[in-house]
């Protein structure tokens, strides 16, 4: 099968791609394979029947930019990759706060900072039946709309005082975005598993990695809370994205997120998730954004035969980029059909996708799921040297050091002082914005 080549022909947002790839979502990159360069992008399969070149371990050989690198200065705030302004479902919220660093996690008896505003705190802790939402989304007809992507459309843009849309329980079958310009969402469901958008958009189906998502958020400070984003697409569909966020200073509280190959795909700019379930096989978190994850299950599900999971595949591309996955206070183990079939897919924490991948696992439980080595190369060498995988104070029978990989990006420690820049209070500067969500977080360790 020839290289995946060029220009996505669009139909109705539908691609196929015939001559180039589009240069914002999916953009073209060189390996030097055997002396021969080759093209190739996210897009590609890491099925080995379906991917013209593979590494000794069956997956497919992939990504070295081919753009030149942006030079940014170190005093950067955030860089990501550029923001598509393509049409999004629900969304946008909240400006970021002033204010200096706190560094304390000053947590009140209900579990929230004390600094969260009182009518947040009262919004995060109340059920839906306690909360007065702006629209009401329901599959029955006795909301204001029957679709998810119905409740945003009356969202002024711009708006900075929150706008909360209530998805009462049921299976929305649909895609949805949320606009750009629309700030202040918060999208409110029945519970985990209760409310659930579906969606099974898929490379395989001629959708791009990036328009494949179920959901796609691209605002800043847009909520989720107590809902299911699922892509039923399965493994043969190869990648195939539920939620897909653009949004700066964006919170996902107590959501599960549902795939097989790239379900998460944190794109770029600050984000918080807390109290999630993620599950997936090939690269299930997967994107260049400034990420942390705490209190989470990331559960690794049965993948097809010739294939590995990786739950990382962070896309640093830059060392002056201040992005990279912490993952911290999680369980990372195996999903029910995985299980008894630990040896039939082998599963690793990671793999460098970029040149400056960047990953710290810390103070997690690591299920038996896990390989010794702990990371799996992303293709040869590629990486080795420059990619930063770090794992602090994990515990559980996956969370032995003895076999782990050699490289001289890997390293673990115990001293906290070597990953404390990962903490949500330094990595993501959460002190200064998490507190006006209402979600509660640890700042520190």
């Amino acid at each position: 099968m020839a290289d995946r080549l060029g220009p996505l022909h669009k139909d109705q947002g539908k691609v196929s791609i015939k001559k180039r790839l589009d240069p914002v979502t999916e953009p073209r990159a060189t390996t030097r394979v055997g002396g021969r360069t080759r093209h190739h992008n996210k897009s590609e399969s890491f099925y080995n029947g379906k991917t013209p070149a593979t590494d000794r371990l069956g997956l497919p050989v992939r990504h070295v930019p081919r753009v030149p690198l942006r030079h940014l200065p170190p005093s950067c705030p955030l860089v990501g990759p550029r923001l598509d302004s393509s049409l999004s479902l629900v969304a946008r919220a909240l400006s970021q706060i002033p204010g200096g660093l706190n560094k304390r996690n000053l947590v009140s008896s209900d579990g929230f900072p004390k600094w969260v505003r009182a009518e947040d705190r009262r919004l995060l802790q109340m059920g839906p039946g306690g909360v007065t939402p702006d629209v009401v989304v329901a599959a029955d007809g006795t909301g204001n709309y029957t679709t998810g992507g119905g409740g945003e459309r009356r969202r002024r843009r711009r708006a900075r005082r929150r706008y909360v849309i209530y998805v009462k329980k049921g299976v929305y079958v649909e895609n949805v975005e949320i606009k750009k310009k629309k700030w202040m969402i918060m999208l409110i469901g029945d519970g985990m598993d209760q409310t659930v958008i579906s969606g099974n958009r898929s490379v395989a189906g001629n959708w791009t990695t990036y328009r494949s998502a179920t959901v796609g958020i691209s605002g800043r400070g847009f909520i989720a809370r107590d809902l299911t984003i699922e892509n039923t697409a399965g493994p043969s569909n190869h990648q195939a994205v539920a939620l897909r966020s653009d949004s700066d200073l964006s919170v996902y509280y107590r959501c599960a997120f549902r795939g097989y190959q790239d379900t998460l795909y944190p794109h770029s700019l600050r984000q918080f998730y807390r109290d999630c379930v993620i599950t997936g096989t090939v690269d299930f978190i997967f994107g260049n954004a400034a990420a942390v994850i705490q209190n989470s299950k990331i559960l690794a599900r049965l993948a097809l035969p010739n294939q590995k999971n990786t739950i990382t595949a962070q896309g640093r591309k830059d060392p002056n980029q201040n992005t990279g996955f912490a993952i911290q206070s999680c369980n990372i183990t195996a999903d029910a059909d995985l299980i008894k079939n630990v040896n039939q897919t082998y599963t690793y924490l990671g793999r460098p996708w970029k040149e400056y991948s960047r990953t710290i696992v810390m103070q997690s439980y690591l299920g038996n799921a896990i390989r010794p080595e702990g990371w799996l190369p992303f293709q040869d060498d590629f990486a080795l040297n420059t990619s930063s995988y770090v794992e602090y104070m994990n515990y559980g029978p996956g969370s032995g050091l003895a076999n782990r990989v050699k490289w001289p990006g890997y390293h673990a420690t115990n001293s906290s002082a070597d990953v404390a820049n990962f903490t949500v209070a330094q990595f993501i500067k959460g002190d200064t914005w998490l507190p006006s969500t209402g979600v509660k977080y640890t700042a520190g360790f």
